[in-house]
């Protein structure tokens, strides 16, 4: 097991950003201070070749214009909230709108878009990084001061551990996750509509189309957007229009560690796994990836990455017969997720 830190970059303001590198079992992984951003993830094949796994750039500018939100941890709000407000205990909270008429992945200016203090350590058998962010009274909009803590693990086992905790000094949502895109093939090397998806999901949230819940939970089975059986993304993708970018319920119990999603690439062997204890996934196809360049001096092109973002469901907020992501003094935010790799 190694760390190594680094000097990633300078920002314009003149602070320094850092990126820390660990190796643990066979997996070499980068993060960055900036946005505690997931910048690389290098693993092997069934032919033991290594590729980088994770859509993105190269250099700390880049990062700084990411509309695409590669690998960044996501806040105060992942997803969108409606019309960009919400009512709270009789209060109505405006916050910037970012996409269209809604806020997008927490504003302007969201945790994405901040340095976050981080301590690299060493414990049996994992390396990690935690990571932490003060987030005022007020910041994007939203009320009370949050402080949010976020811990990478890499361990022996092949696995990353991500554990979300935040508390606030008065009620406010909190929904917190990482927006890495996958290629298992590597990435740059073109789509993943071959890639072979199973989701522990029998329902998906309806959404409008503005990607903005209706309130229902709808049943996914004999629907195009069923994965309870392994298939490849691409094999109905033409029915959902625009591709996915949809928020499933994950089946079992809220608050446990269960399984949420599987995917396997034929040509590498490599699997990935994905383990969560929030209400939901977020799956998105890659449908707004329009050939902009990456960290390899490649394209990516439409549908040439794929996200799974562990979370509460969209627009929580204004949805009282979602699951609570209202936290304050009384109930602290803690939520986990595990990225288990194989090949």
């Amino acid at each position: 097991m190694k760390i190594t830190k680094n000097i990633f970059g300078v920002l314009a303001s003149g602070e320094s950003v850092e990126l820390y590198t660990l190796k643990a079992g066979d997996l070499q992984f980068s993060l960055s201070t900036y946005g505690a951003t997931w910048v690389s993830l290098y693993m092997p094949s069934k032919r033991g070749l290594k590729d980088d796994v994770l859509l993105g750039y190269s250099t700390l500018t880049e990062y700084t214009h990411n509309p695409n939100f590669f690998g960044v941890t996501v806040g105060r709000f992942a997803n969108r909230i409606s019309h960009g407000r919400f009512t709270l205990n009789g209060t109505t909270y405006g916050l910037y709108k970012n996409d269209g008429e809604n806020t997008l992945h927490g504003g302007r200016r969201g945790f994405d878009k901040r340095v976050w203090k981080a301590e690299a350590y060493e414990d049996k058998g994992s390396v990690a990084v935690r990571f932490e962010l003060e987030s005022p009274d007020g910041d994007e909009g939203f009320p009370g001061t949050v402080k949010a803590a976020v811990t990478y693990t890499l361990n022996n086992n092949n696995e990353i551990h991500c554990e979300y905790k935040a508390k606030a000094d008065a009620p406010t949502p909190i929904n917190l996750t990482n927006h890495a895109y996958f290629n298992l093939q590597g990435e740059g090397f073109g789509d993943i509509l071959s890639h072979e998806l199973t989701l522990f999901s029998s329902h998906v949230v309806e959404s409008d189309a503005q990607l903005i819940p209706t309130g229902n939970l709808l049943p996914v089975k004999d629907t195009p957007f069923s994965f309870l059986q392994r298939k490849p993304i691409g094999r109905d993708i033409a029915q959902v229009k625009g591709g996915y970018d949809h928020c499933y319920a994950v089946d079992g119990k809220l608050g446990k560690l269960r399984p949420c999603a599987e995917v396997y690439e034929g040509h590498t062997g490599r699997m990935l796994k994905v383990y969560t204890t929030q209400p939901g996934v977020q799956f998105y196809s890659g449908n707004f990836l329009n050939g902009e360049a990456g960290k390899s001096g490649s394209r990516y092109i439409k549908h040439g990455g794929f996200c799974l973002e562990t979370q509460h469901y969209p627009d929580s907020p204004n949805r009282l017969e979602f699951p609570s992501c209202i936290f304050g003094p009384d109930r602290k935010y803690h939520e986990e997720a595990l990225f288990s790799f194989d090949w």
